[in-house]
């Protein structure tokens, strides 16, 4: 156990006891009791549907042997899947240190499962009258944990809805932003007389988003005062010059004073912002990858790119930070990501700023306070041994001010796959992605918002959805509300976990002196720490990776072995040189005695831990998982420095 958590110091939570079924499934009556009430629910809602109906299917099909074959059949099959399911990773085990998944809230399993045999379709209202306006106020919990306005009877309020996953949100970000930066390109083409217009296209195309939204209402109002058929006559004008119907090719063909804009990311982003440029036409060359510092966004290198962007006259689209890379946990300075726009806007340049918080939007709970406001930066602090450092702070408190931002209840939010979320900071700005250019801006109240997104298809790229998912969400919020009192109990758990696992890996670093040199590449800014590992002695990195791939063996998920047989799960990664800079090369390959040849190789293969798991600790049984995993760990080591000497491969 860590210095900085004697076990002995550590109280159960006994809320987060009731949140989980639990690694040994401790809370499986509730799930049943919960399980069987809401089925026998169901049941009854069907036979009050129309109770005048008579039963469809008589007493007497049992008896049929046709039914008795279906009934064994379909019994054969599903105790089949039971059985191969068996072979699946356990993620429910504090022995998962993997990839970011761990056990499932209740609340959001329960709720999941009740609707499903409901089989709502969130497309609209139509098809899904319940958990559509579910998700839409799934979309207002989110904004309010990210510090965005939620209450829908203000007229910036923000507007979220629910996806597959962080991938599918990045590509409705790219969307949104496009929409806003050629929206007021396409009203000057069309010249509407009697609105104040940009007097250019590259000061059009670098409106910031609320002077887009402003134009938009300008447009609005004016089109009101027109007569019914003129109004459509102006409608279709401008919906005739908008990229939306020209596309890429046609756009820019027009407006030559333009470029393709471009998106600037840093080198730590997912890959589905290269997919989603490549979706959306723009093109992989359009994505710009920045250097890092500690695997964290240059801020300086942003500012270079950006006076690089304005000398040539080059629009960008987007700036993307990421809080909480997927391989690394380290939150980009969101800060910083704002000061450099808010310059560059007194130049002429202007840009969304997104935040790509899959990973990481959950801890903003551990700083919301439960009135919605930001905690001070000393009462966060107070709680833990390191977390969080003032940039991490810093970024978190800077989340308000962003445009839109990408958060996975699937992950942090320990829900059901699949359950992604986009957030856009102001509603106003979805009109332009409707598929019906639907322009009216709805009267300030919060029935009116709701009505508006009740046809949710118009605004989001799926034509067909789980309202299961959305009411998974939105139980779990409601059962666990999103500041630091409810919530945010689940990621203090794992962050002071990460804390401690840090702290441990220190010590077994000094533990193992004789045999290995181990270091943490990166001060873990969340609940994610990775640990590099050298052969003492060794100074090749290829036999530095093929020793830690042997150590990945042993702790990776072999559908081939019983499950039992592994100890723990883990994961691995890598670190490229191209991509982490001569600094941070030099400082991570000086701490394991390694020298860098460009003919050994371009990376180095590290361990990752995902630490979601809120037993990893448990100071109930006396257990610390994470003494367990570095004795097994050193087991490993020990077995593997008694062999012959290893050869690069």
């Amino acid at each position: 156990m860590s210095a900085a958590y004697p076990m002995q110091a550590t109280v159960r939570d006994r809320l987060i006891d009731a949140c989980f079924l639990g690694p040994y499934g401790e809370n499986d009556t509730l799930l049943e009791k919960l399980v069987v009430e809401f089925l026998r629910d169901h049941v009854y809602w069907r036979r009050n549907f129309h109770p005048e109906d008579p039963p469809a299917i008589s007493t007497a099909a049992a008896r049929d042997p046709e039914y008795a074959a279906f009934e064994a059949r379909m019994r054969r099959e599903l105790h089949l899947l039971s059985a191969a399911l068996k072979k699946s990773v356990p993620f429910h085990s504090p022995r998962y240190l993997g990839h970011m998944v761990s056990d499932l809230l209740l609340p959001g399993l329960a709720a999941q499962m009740l609707t499903l045999p409901y089989n709502p379709n969130n497309v609209s209202e139509d098809a899904a009258p319940v958990t559509v306006d579910m998700e839409v106020q799934a979309g207002l919990q989110l904004a309010r944990m990210i510090g965005y306005p939620h209450e829908p009877g203000q007229p910036d309020c923000a507007f979220g809805h629910l996806t597959s996953g962080g991938t599918v949100a990045n590509y409705q970000a790219l969307r949104v932003a496009l929409a806003l930066k050629a929206f007021p390109v396409a009203l000057r083409a069309a010249a509407p007389p009697g609105i104040e217009l940009p007097p250019d296209d590259w000061t059009a195309f670098n409106q910031s988003g609320s002077e887009t939204v402003a134009l938009l209402q300008r447009w609005n109002d004016w089109l009101a005062a027109l007569p019914a058929k003129q109004q459509e006559e102006w409608r279709e004008r401008v919906e005739a010059q908008r990229v939306e119907t020209l596309g890429l090719a046609g756009f820019f063909a027009a407006h030559r004073e333009l470029q393709v804009p471009r998106v600037l990311a840093p080198i730590t982003a997912h890959y589905s912002w290269s997919k989603g440029l490549k979706l959306l036409g723009l093109g992989r060359d359009q994505l710009e990858l920045l250097p890092t510092r500690g695997m964290r966004l240059d801020a300086a290198a942003l500012e270079e790119s950006l006076q690089r962007h304005l000398r040539e006259r080059q629009p960008v689209l987007m700036a993307v930070a990421v809080l909480g890379s997927t391989e690394y946990g380290t939150i980009d300075p969101v800060d910083a990501v704002l000061a450099a726009r808010a310059r560059t806007r007194q130049q002429g340049l202007d840009f969304q700023v997104h935040v790509d918080a899959a990973w990481g939007g959950y801890l903003a709970t551990l700083f919301r306070a439960e009135d919605g406001s930001q905690r001070p930066y000393g009462e966060v602090a107070a709680e833990y041994s390191q977390f969080p450092r003032a940039e991490v702070y810093a970024a978190f408190a800077a989340l308000a001010d962003t445009d839109s931002v990408t958060v996975d209840p699937h992950k942090l939010g320990y829900l059901p796959y699949g359950a992604g979320a986009f957030v856009c900071r102001d509603h106003r700005a979805m009109a332009l992605v409707a598929e019906r250019a639907d322009y009216v801006f709805h009267a300030g109240s919060r029935s009116d918002y709701l009505q508006r997104y009740r046809n949710l298809g118009q605004f989001i790229l799926e034509g067909s959805k789980s309202g299961a998912s959305a009411a998974a969400v939105y139980v779990a919020h409601k059962v666990l509300p999103l500041d630091h009192s409810h919530f945010g109990r689940l990621p203090r758990a794992t962050i002071r976990a990460a804390e401690a696992f840090y702290a441990r890996a220190l010590r077994f670093a000094a533990e193992q002196a004789t045999r290995v040199q181990v270091a943490v590449p990166f001060a873990p800014d969340s609940n994610l720490v990775c640990v590099a590992l050298n052969p003492l002695g060794n100074s090749s990195v290829s036999v530095a990776n093929a020793f830690t791939r042997t150590l990945h063996d042993a702790v990776r998920c072999d559908p081939q072995q019983p499950l039992q047989l592994k100890e723990f799960f883990g994961s691995a990664t890598t670190l490229r040189f191209d991509m982490f800079g001569a600094a941070d090369t030099s400082r991570i390959l000086s701490a394991l005695g390694l020298v860098f040849a460009s003919a050994d190789t371009d990376h180095l293969v590290i361990l990752r831990h995902t630490l979601m798991n809120p037993y990893l600790i448990d100071a109930e049984n006396n257990i610390s998982y994470i003494d367990a995993y570095f004795d097994y760990l050193a087991r490993c080591v020990s077995a593997l420095c008694g062999h012959a000497p290893m050869v690069a491969v």
